[in-house]
């Protein structure tokens, strides 16, 4: 028995010596000491050992699992550390190597030309304010001197969700709820989304932006128009921007005009940017109509009030010098990295 336990641990430890992974090491404790292992099944035959013999041979049986037990767990801390120390070696890493760029957005070029406008206008004491996309006809037509028959209502051009809703044309239906509320003085920007059934092409698009202000108090006249809008061109283009005012006409505000800019480009002189005539369109404007005031409360006797809408887009195909407006929406990377 003793030779025979001596030769089980001989082997044994001869095994896990040359053995080179966990794996094999744990095939290695079962074949010796699992319940079918060699050692166990020496321990079955204990009861063909004398009485007299049993307690010298267990403790032989003991010693022999100490010594297996014991080389088992060396070498299984042998093998982690030489497994944890290959895994650091190819895991290293080279602190004085550039890191990875990450890739970081950036505000989009309609947002960018919107926030320049707020903060012209915040200047000025103006205040920002938003309204619903979807709206009632009252606030998109009526209310802004637009009656039932006006070609401005035919379906061409308007989304209508049914005969009272539409998706709002223009975002002058927020100066309604703002003049309706009573707070005066007013002075507001309302920016915001737009629809107007147009075809898609490189100036129009069925969905687009725009900026409409304004301000209502005692003795407000076209002049204090032509002033602060000339303020705001500088302000957006330069300082050596001229602004030139063209009549015109727009339902919800008499007199009415149109406000140009010198080309930014040749200061007026005349060139492909501003098709030689030294001067682009830039806005829409003009003193509030009487009617517009009555309809939302305002004693027309008492105050009077100028408007204005921009058309964001437009500022910023100006401002970049970018000739199609698809280009703002079509999301092509290449594009918006250039801003």
């Amino acid at each position: 028995m003793k030779e025979k336990l001596q030769a089980i641990r001989e082997k044994a430890i001869e095994k896990i010596k040359s053995c080179d992974n966990l794996d094999k090491l744990n095939e290695i404790r079962v074949a010796y000491l699992g319940k079918k292992g060699e050692l166990t099944e020496v321990l079955k035959g204990m009861k063909d050992v004398a009485a007299e013999e049993r307690p010298k041979v267990g403790a032989m049986v003991n010693d022999t699992r100490t010594a297996i037990e014991e080389k088992l767990e060396e070498i299984k801390n042998n093998l982690a550390n030489a497994a944890r120390e290959a895994k650091l070696k190819k895991e290293v890493i080279d602190v004085t190597l550039p890191a990875k760029r990450n890739i970081v957005g950036h505000s989009h070029p309609n947002t960018v030309a919107l926030e320049e406008v707020e903060r012209i206008f915040v200047g000025m004491g103006y205040e920002v304010v938003e309204g619903p996309e979807v709206e009632y006809d009252y606030y998109n037509f009526e209310a802004l001197n637009i009656p039932a028959n006006h070609p401005a209502k035919d379906e061409q051009d308007t989304f209508y969700i049914n005969s009272n809703i539409v998706l709002r044309t223009q975002t002058s239906s927020t100066q309604v709820h703002e003049m309706e509320k009573g707070r005066i003085p007013i002075r507001m920007i309302a920016p915001g989304r737009v629809f107007r059934s147009d075809e898609v092409d490189a100036t129009h698009s069925p969905s687009f932006h725009q900026v409409e202000g304004l301000v209502i108090d005692k003795n407000i006249t076209f002049s204090d128009l032509k002033g602060t809008l000339a303020v705001f061109a500088k302000e957006l283009f330069g300082e050596q921007t001229k602004v030139k005012f063209r009549p015109h006409h727009f339902p919800f505000t008499e007199p009415s005009a149109e406000m140009d800019v010198s080309c930014f480009k040749c200061g007026g002189k005349g060139c492909r940017f501003c098709k030689d005539s030294g001067w682009i369109e830039i806005l829409g404007c003009g003193m509030v109509h009487p009617h517009v005031l009555e309809m939302s409360g305002i004693d027309p006797e008492e105050y009077t009030g100028f408007a204005f809408g921009i058309g964001l887009e437009r500022i910023a195909l100006l401002k970049y010098e970018i000739d199609d407006m698809r280009l703002l929406y079509e999301n092509d990377i290449r594009f918006l990295n250039q801003f």
